[in-house]
């Protein structure tokens, strides 16, 4: 069962769209370990569909990415970069408690 993220399905998949693309946009996003851990599959996939550059997988990354400039990029630079990679295309590295509210942070970037 996918982790609900004190969210209404369409304000969870909404979040996680934008941090999809943030992550392919910069390469790196800093979030909360938990919503790394639900973000990193969802980057995978998409690095997955690039790397098969055909006509549908490039719209099923545009119904998903939120900026067509990332998905440009996607394909032409990043996918292009782990072909001779099956998975394992990201990182999460912990950084320790946030000072507010002392959530756990992390760091997630592409390898």
């Amino acid at each position: 069962m996918p982790r609900k993220l004190g969210r209404t399905t369409d304000q969870r998949r909404a979040m996680l769209r934008a941090m999809v693309t943030n992550v392919i946009e910069y390469g790196r996003i800093s979030t909360t370990v938990t919503r790394a851990k639900e973000v990193g599959p969802l980057v995978e996939k998409m690095i997955s569909l690039g790397k098969q550059n055909t006509l549908a997988s490039r719209r099923a990354a545009l119904a998903f990415i939120t900026k067509e400039d990332a998905v440009k990029k996607l394909f032409d630079t990043t996918a292009p970069g782990y072909a001779g990679r099956n998975g394992g295309y990201t990182r999460l590295t912990r950084l320790g408690p946030r000072r507010g509210d002392a959530a756990e942070m992390a760091v997630l970037e592409l390898v």
